[in-house]
């Protein structure tokens, strides 16, 4: 009982923050051209103090004793917590009023999947220095490519409406597609650099735990593939100035792909083969 009031808990205070973000864009126009801040002090404590809440959900899942467990709802739930804090920190510089619409679904969603998706999978090494600084590494990879990913979608509904000429009010709030796709490759640039020594760690991780220096599984296949295809994305907007759509497509390619990498991985063994097992 304890543990589901743990996680039901952000989900409620998630869903609280998105209500006072509806009523603040349902007061119209004018209401929103009063907030000259890019998320109220009201809603930015709000959201903190479910991100808290969250955060102790997360470190009971995981530290349930003197054991360290992860599993696929841990670790979606995991990604998705530190993506929010990313984009808490964001909005104290950028305006981002409209990425709530995303967002805070994102955390609610994150909150309770643990509860539907325990996972009993116990981590090994989890004692080793050098696997907490992969994992941490990994984690915070994977966070900002989950941020990158949500933002790719609200992008491509945004430029969708716009292209419609239909521009809903819930939407009003966000900033200029430029700016919105800056950040977007800023986010996939400190994102790439953190796969890159995610993988350069694992190898030598991998080398120190099995004796070899990379084992070719569907795991690492994947990552590789996802590194490949952020890396193809950041030359050919380098060289070539690729933007829009292209730009978007390869984001979620490269998501979907580092996805499969471990939280697939996850599921996979968690869902399908324990229960059929």
């Amino acid at each position: 009982m304890r543990t589901i009031l743990l996680h039901l808990l952000p989900a409620s205070l998630y869903a609280g923050v998105g209500l006072l973000f509806w009523r603040s864009c349902m007061r119209g126009d004018a209401g929103l051209a009063i907030r000259r801040e890019c998320m109220t002090a009201r809603e930015r404590v709000a959201l903190l103090i479910a991100l808290l809440a969250h955060g102790l959900a997360l470190h009971v899942a995981i530290f349930p004793g003197t054991e360290m467990r992860f599993g696929f709802g841990v670790a979606l739930s995991l990604m998705v917590w530190l993506a929010i804090c990313f984009y808490w920190v964001e909005t104290l510089y950028t305006r981002l009023d409209g990425l709530h619409a995303v967002v805070m679904p994102a955390g609610i969603v994150a909150s309770l999947v643990p509860l539907v998706f325990p996972g009993e999978h116990v981590l090994a090494n989890a004692g080793s220095p050098a696997f907490r600084a992969h994992f941490v590494v990994a984690m915070l990879a994977y966070s900002l490519f989950t941020l990158a990913a949500l933002h790719a979608m609200l992008m491509a509904v945004a430029a969708r409406q716009l292209h419609n000429a239909r521009f809903s009010r819930l939407l009003s709030g966000l900033p200029p597609l430029l700016t919105m796709e800056a950040l977007l490759f800023r986010l996939i640039s400190i994102a790439f650099v953190l796969l890159t020594l995610t993988l350069a760690s694992g190898v030598l991780f991998s080398e120190t735990l099995f004796g070899q220096a990379l084992r070719v599984d569907h795991k690492t296949i994947f990552a590789f593939i996802s590194w490949l295809l952020f890396g193809g994305l950041l030359v050919g907007r380098r060289l070539w100035g690729w933007r829009g759509r292209l730009a978007l497509r390869w984001t979620l390619a490269g998501f979907v792909a580092l996805m499969l990498a471990y939280v697939g991985s996850r599921f996979v063994i968690e869902i399908v083969l324990e229960r059929t097992g």
